[in-house]
C-alpha cells in the first residue's frame, strides 16, 4: 500500500525529526523515498543578488544531503529533489506527480505561551493534498522512538472517519500493532444544541449506543480486512469545551497510544466538522504523530 513516500524537509531540526519518523516507515514497508526541499518563492524574491539566491539553494542542497546521509541509519537509499515555489503548492504537486502513498512532514512551531500551531506549510499541505499527510510533532516531550505499538483510530460514523481505517491496518501490520477504535461523546455539545442544564441519562446512553454502533462498523472493517489484527474498541465522554478533540488527546495519553490516523473531515454527535475542528486540534495538540487521511485517500 505504501510503495513511495514523500519527506519534506526545511532544514529544521523538526523536519529532520519527523524525517527519522518518514525514514523508519520506509524500511517497515519497504517503501522507496523521496526526499523534497522547496526554495520559497516568497524568499528568492527579497534576494538582491545571485549570490544570495545560491546560498538559499545551497541551504537546501545541504538540507537535502543530510537527510540522504541520515537515510543509511535506516538502511534506506532516497532521491533528493530541489524545487523552488510555493511550498505548500509544489509538495502537494510533487505528491500527486510521483504517485505517492504517504506525505511525511514535521509540525511546526508553538508561540511563546506554548500553545501549539500547525506551521502554515503544514497546514496547507493537509488541505491541498489527496495523498495521506503523516505529520510528526517536534519539541519537549515528543518521544524519539519510531516503534508504534498502539495506534488510535478515532471514528464518529462517518465515511470520511472510515476511510482512515484501511491506513490504519496497513501501518498496524508491520509492527504488530493494538489498534484502538474510539468514538467520543461529546457532552458539551449535546447540551449546548439542546440548550439544556443537563442531559437526561437516557438521552446520553443513546449517544454512546450511537458511539458503539460507529466503532463497531469500524472493528468489523478492520476484521474483514485482516482477521488477525488486534483491535480493540472504546467509547468515551468528555465535557470538555474544546469537544471530541479533548476526548481523543485524553485517550491518548491514558493509553500510551504512538499514533493516531484519522479522516480529514468528519462530524460530531451532533454536527459537522471540518479540519479546521476536531482533526486540527488533534494535530495541535497531541505530542504523537499524526496519519491525515482524506476521504478519496
Amino acid at each position: 500500500m505504501y510503495d513511495r513516500i514523500i519527506i519534506a524537509v526545511d532544514g529544521s531540526e523538526e523536519a529532520e525529526h519527523a524525517a527519522r519518523h518518514g525514514l523508519a516507515f520506509a524500511a517497515a514497508v519497504d517503501a522507496s523515498v523521496d526526499v523534497l526541499h522547496v526554495v520559497p518563492r516568497g524568499s528568492l524574491q527579497l534576494t538582491r543578488s545571485d549570490d544570495e539566491r545560491s546560498r538559499l539553494r545551497e541551504r537546501g542542497e545541504a538540507a537535502l544531503s543530510a537527510v540522504e546521509s541520515l537515510a543509511a541509519d535506516f538502511d534506506r537509499q532516497v532521491t533528493t529533489t530541489l524545487v523552488e515555489g510555493r511550498p505548500a503548492r509544489r509538495i502537494s504537486e510533487h505528491a500527486t506527480e510521483a504517485g505517492a502513498d504517504l506525505v511525511v512532514v514535521g509540525r511546526q512551531g508553538t508561540t511563546g505561551l506554548g500553545r501549539r500551531l500547525i506551521g502554515g506549510v503544514t497546514e496547507s499541505v493537509l488541505h491541498r493534498s489527496d495523498v495521506p499527510v503523516f505529520v510528526v510533532p517536534g519539541g519537549d516531550g515528543v518521544a524519539e522512538g519510531t516503534e508504534y505499538d498502539r495506534l488510535l483510530v478515532p471514528t464518529d460514523g462517518s465515511e470520511n472517519a472510515a476511510a482512515a481505517t484501511r491506513h490504519g491496518a496497513a501501518i498496524a501490520r508491520p509492527y504488530g500493532a493494538e489498534i484502538h477504535v474510539l468514538n467520543v461523546v461529546d457532552l458539551q455539545a449535546a447540551g449546548g444544541v439542546f440548550s439544556a442544564g443537563g442531559l437526561e441519562r437516557e438521552f446520553v446512553q443513546r449517544l454512546e449506543a450511537r458511539g458503539r454502533e460507529a466503532v463497531d462498523g469500524v472493528v468489523a472493517d478492520f476484521e474483514a480486512l485482516d482477521a488477525d489484527l488486534d483491535v480493540r474498541p472504546a467509547v468515551e465522554r468528555t465535557t470538555s469545551f474544546d469537544g471530541a478533540a479533548a476526548g481523543i488527546r485524553e485517550y491518548v495519553d491514558a493509553n500510551d497510544i504512538d499514533l493516531v490516523v484519522m479522516g480529514s473531515h468528519g462530524r460530531s454527535n451532533l454536527q459537522r466538522q471540518l479540519l479546521g475542528s476536531v482533526a486540527s486540534t488533534v494535530l495541535r495538540t497531541v505530542d504523537v504523530p499524526v496519519v491525515v487521511v482524506k476521504r478519496s485517500g
